[in-house]
């Protein structure tokens, strides 16, 4: 965990889909890392670092792609860049990196590009791209890739704290409904809550308990933030702050945890809180990382928002629609936005800067000032916290 004299100065943001206008994740890149430049006021040369998140699965046949954003910005040759990569938590992983980078006074501004490009690849190629983000040894044999883990988490959920249909339907419901207002969300249509709890041909399960809006889209996309030191953020036209973050890993068997606890993520978001010496009540929004229904379901109890077994409360009861006393992924979340998976942690944290400078268009709530961002790689195995607020 760690406070950060650093702030969010400028972002871009692809549409998350089926980008057939770009052809691989080097053209993605292109789209957004000399606009989050520009948008931050600076010049390339300003920039001192370069940090690119994306996944390490086999999406693309080119590897090694952390100087493809020099194709997008040749001005910046000659700059230090590093890939990094932490499954669905590789986009954060990269913020991370930037800001250790910051804090050990290397230089004085960065830029973070998160990327993916995944509907090229062939659905079942995808599933075991997916899949090597388990422990191959024991869930290797797992029905329907990693859908079918989050099945096994769902069903050791409702044998413990029962049924949980109504709920997971209900947060479903609400992330498509708030995907409408999103223009970069790959899905931008409002379900209902029917149309989610009710199997159907157009809904059909995936992998029992989980039907297909339960499940996050296979998209295409990226994001890119320029994050700077205290100094320039002062100067900056407008700055979020990271006011604390917390880095929270644990084991990758399933089997070697009580997986329905989500304990990494209960501990990330306990150290975040704590070192920005707030509580969950001081919040005004968050983003978490609905992977799949069930997650943001335990992921409600693992930030304290209810007790364990009692994440349903939140749910159908309204606690984290967009007028709650929490919103949660007013964006649509990877549920309605997409989840490429590089790009995730960086577009989870652009959003929730759009959100706190006024500037999420139809998305905008009304009461913006601090957010939490949760973003999670693998079944709850690499779990990062940011506690974000306008500087």
């Amino acid at each position: 965990m760690a406070r950060h004299d650093a702030a969010i100065i400028g972002w871009a943001h692809s549409r998350f889909g089926k980008l057939e206008d770009a052809p691989d994740a080097e053209a993605l890149i292109g789209l957004v890392a000399r606009q989050a430049i520009e948008d931050a006021g600076i010049a390339p040369e300003d920039v001192d670092a370069v940090f690119l998140g994306t996944f390490n699965g086999g999406f693309q046949p080119q590897d090694f792609p952390s100087s493809l954003v020099f194709q997008a910005v040749p001005e910046l040759r000659f700059k230090p860049a590093t890939r990094f990569e932490n499954a669905c938590a590789t986009g954060s992983a990269a913020i991370h990196g930037a800001l250790d980078f910051l804090g050990a006074k290397r230089g004085r501004i960065t830029l973070v590009v998160g990327v993916e490009k995944m509907t090229a690849t062939p659905g079942q190629r995808v599933g075991e791209i997916l899949l090597s983000a388990s422990y191959l040894k024991s869930e290797a044999g797992i029905e329907a890739g990693f859908a079918g883990v989050f099945a096994r988490i769902a069903e050791a959920y409702f044998q413990r704290h029962g049924d949980q249909s109504d709920a997971l339907a209900a947060i479903a419901a609400k992330n498509h409904k708030n995907g409408v207002d999103n223009p970069f969300a790959q899905m931008r249509k409002d379900l209902g809550y029917e149309f989610c709890r009710a199997e159907s041909e157009k809904n059909p399960f995936v992998a029992r308990p989980l039907k297909r809006t339960d499940c996050s889209l296979v998209s295409d996309g990226a994001a890119a933030l320029v994050i700077a030191e205290g100094d320039v953020a002062g100067s900056a036209r407008r700055a979020v702050k990271f006011r604390a973050t917390a880095q929270v890993n644990d084991f990758l068997p399933i089997a070697r945890r009580d997986i329905v606890r989500f304990e990494g993520a209960r501990e990330a978001w306990g150290r975040a809180l704590d070192d920005a010496e707030l509580s969950l009540k001081d919040l005004s929004f968050a983003e978490v990382h609905d992977c799949f229904t069930i997650a943001e379901l335990i992921e409600y109890e693992a930030m304290g928002l209810v007790p364990e077994g009692q994440g349903a409360r939140a749910a159908l009861e309204g606690w984290t629609q967009r007028d709650g006393r929490l919103p949660v992924n007013r964006s649509g979340g990877l549920k309605a936005k997409g989840h490429p998976i590089g790009a995730t942690g960086v577009s989870m944290h652009v959003l929730t800067a759009m959100q706190l400078c006024g500037e999420a268009g139809d998305m905008q709530l009304p009461k913006a000032e601090v957010a939490g961002v949760f973003n999670m790689g693998g079944a709850a195995v690499a779990n990062y916290v940011s506690i974000l607020e306008r500087g």
